[in-house]
């Protein structure tokens, strides 16, 4: 096994897992919004996780990483009985906190998963400083829990 520069290893059996979901919300962050910044800070923020999804390929944890488009261009659908769905449009002034983007890690456990929202949430912000921003850690389930 070689050892990552993300922690954990190469080649490691994976045995869990984990969706970090990047949360925004007017009362989660404190720094400006994304319309705010200046063009290198935007690219400055985007190299940085290009070099995150790069480095958790690199050690076999990454399956899947997006980012979303603003919240105002959602959809909520729902179904309608026997008729045509009904589709909602935003932006949806009560929504608070929104899911800005999010990563599904194959990793060792827990506490790795931890490592990596933490990492994740010192993404370079306006004048480069670590934005902080809150990552939801879950766990993805395989299957239903046995006594269901």
């Amino acid at each position: 096994m070689t050892a990552s520069p993300w922690g954990g290893y190469e080649n490691e059996e994976r045995t869990m897992k984990y969706m970090l979901l990047m949360q925004f919300g007017e009362d989660s962050v404190d720094f400006p919004k994304l319309d705010e910044w200046k063009p290198e800070e935007i690219q400055a923020h985007i190299r940085f996780m290009k070099r995150t999804n790069a480095g958790l390929a690199a050690a076999g944890e990454l399956v899947d990483a997006q980012g979303l488009a603003m919240p105002e261009t959602a959809r909520i659908v729902r179904s309608h009985s026997g008729g045509t769905p009904v589709v909602s449009e935003g932006p949806f002034p009560e929504s608070k906190e929104w899911v800005a983007g999010w990563w599904i890690v194959d990793c060792a456990g827990e506490q790795r998963a931890i490592e990596i929202a933490a990492a994740v949430s010192a993404a370079p912000g306006p004048g480069g400083r670590p934005l902080n921003m809150p990552i939801e850690v879950r766990q993805v389930m395989a299957a239903p829990p046995a006594e269901l």
